[in-house]
């Protein structure tokens, strides 16, 4: 656990599910375990983790590989990407979300870029499918 009075600046790994309650700016890299933001926590960083549960403040990015929520008292700034993905009523959330993870955000992104590049495809095109 991050205390409320702990500030971490840099790369945060580990091997255990993690409560953040304190300021955390960086990364922070749980892959195969949980990160909770609890509602005095503060993070300005891009989160990875097996569930991501956010009920504080979190400028940055999300990764969830099995799932992400954001409690009515969350409040994210970033893009999520996680198969499934649960908004509370009040959360505060702006951003992107990605919930297919079958297809990688780069391929999506170059498939985009790509698209934009015609510009004899009409628009309806780009956004259909």
């Amino acid at each position: 656990m991050i205390g409320p009075s702990i500030e971490i600046k840099g790369t945060v790994t580990g091997d255990e599910d993690l409560v953040i309650q304190g300021k955390v700016e960086g990364t922070v890299d749980l892959g195969a375990h949980e990160v909770t933001v609890g509602e005095s926590g503060k993070v300005n960083a891009d989160i990875t983790a097996r569930t991501v549960r956010i009920d504080g403040e979190v400028s940055g990015d999300i990764r969830g590989i099995e799932k992400v929520l954001i409690s009515k008292s969350g409040n994210v700034r970033g893009n999520i990407t996680a198969p499934r993905m649960t908004l509370e009523d009040g959360a505060i959330f702006k951003g992107a979300i990605d919930m297919d993870p079958g297809e990688p955000a780069a391929k999506v992104s170059l498939a985009s870029k790509a698209a934009d590049s015609k510009s004899e495809a009409p628009e309806l095109d780009l956004k259909s499918g």
